[in-house]
């Protein structure tokens, strides 16, 4: 096999990992920076690691979700690629990318004390990619 044979799963590896930097520089670092402008034009100060701003804690979420199961998605992702089908783990990472880009929105910009049940619309099925993929491969395997 040749790099070729994974190019689908390795531009979904690259867009899940654009898409996690662009979450912790762009959206949580962004937010950050600007909550610090809004709190000292007030003449407060802003606390970073133990304040309860919704808005810094929404974008916290969202890297911090979507760290939480890189893990799995990657694994999983590759597992599939390697020993399934690479068409079918491109599809489904893919998908499974789209899901985690919705999952800031769903969320909203603020979070309080209740986490939106919006997310589950990006959680629950991403979930059910990841056992998929995971779950077929283990049975790929002992079926062999």
């Amino acid at each position: 096999m040749t790099p070729a044979t994974y190019v689908g799963p390795i531009a979904v590896t690259a867009a899940y990992f654009g898409l996690w930097y662009y979450l912790l520089l762009g959206l949580q670092r962004g937010t950050k920076y600007k909550l610090l402008a809004e709190y000292a034009e007030r003449g407060e100060q802003f606390d970073r690691y133990f304040g309860q701003d919704g808005r810094m804690l929404a974008a916290d979420r969202a890297v911090l979700n979507t760290q939480e199961q890189m893990v799995p998605f990657l694994a999983s992702l590759w597992l599939q690629a390697v020993f399934v089908s690479t068409a079918r783990a491109t599809a489904l990472g893919a998908a499974y990318v789209a899901l985690r880009a919705v999952y800031p929105f769903l969320l909203g910009k603020s979070v309080s004390k209740t986490q939106s049940k919006r997310v589950f619309f990006a959680t629950g099925p991403a979930y059910l990619i990841v056992f998929y993929m995971l779950g077929s491969t283990v049975y790929a395997a002992l079926a062999r």
